[in-house]
């Protein structure tokens, strides 16, 4: 069989809501995973900027807005709040289409992320029917030169190879 390999980019950001919570709280969602921090994203939904990036690069492909569309429906009208349920959703429309390989790249200064790694990649595998070593991370501070560098929310670029059948 032929077939043809197709490159998306997906980006999302959040900021963070001021002040600091209780215990049961000290996490954001990233990749699917509760990464440990101080502080919440400011969003309608659990904020996975990670997740978010993914989806709008399937989005890329398929041409189906779900962030800002179908999502919206579903966490303002129905209260899901989980942005996996999001990205399974946007899986949906990839017909023939195999993920091959995913490239985020994470701007922030804060949560630190490098003991995180591995399991966020893991839990992108599982989610994109995708081996976790197709699957590549880098993190950087940015040098402290955005906001997101500078400790006041997260950034995430995603790229995503996709194998469509001719």
């Amino acid at each position: 069989m032929e077939y043809e390999y197709l490159m998306t980019i997906g980006q999302d950001s959040h900021r963070f809501e001021e002040g600091t919570f209780d215990a049961s709280e000290n996490f954001v969602m990233l990749g699917g995973c509760q990464v440990p921090h101080t502080r919440r994203f400011s969003a309608n939904s659990d904020g996975d900027v990670i997740l978010h990036a993914v989806t709008n690069a399937i989005t890329g492909y398929t041409g189906v807005l779900i962030l800002g569309g179908i999502a919206d429906d579903l966490c303002l009208n129905q209260g899901i709040k989980d942005s996996r349920v999001y990205l399974k959703r946007a899986l949906e429309d990839m017909g023939d289409a195999k993920i091959t390989h995913l490239s985020l790249t994470i701007e922030c200064l804060r949560p630190k992320l490098k003991e995180h790694l591995q399991t966020i990649k893991e839990s992108l595998g599982e989610l994109l029917d995708l081996d976790p070593s197709r699957v590549g991370i880098t993190a950087t501070t940015g040098e402290g030169l955005t906001d997101f560098g500078k400790g006041e929310g997260v950034q995430v670029f995603a790229c995503m190879t996709i194998r469509k059948p001719l």
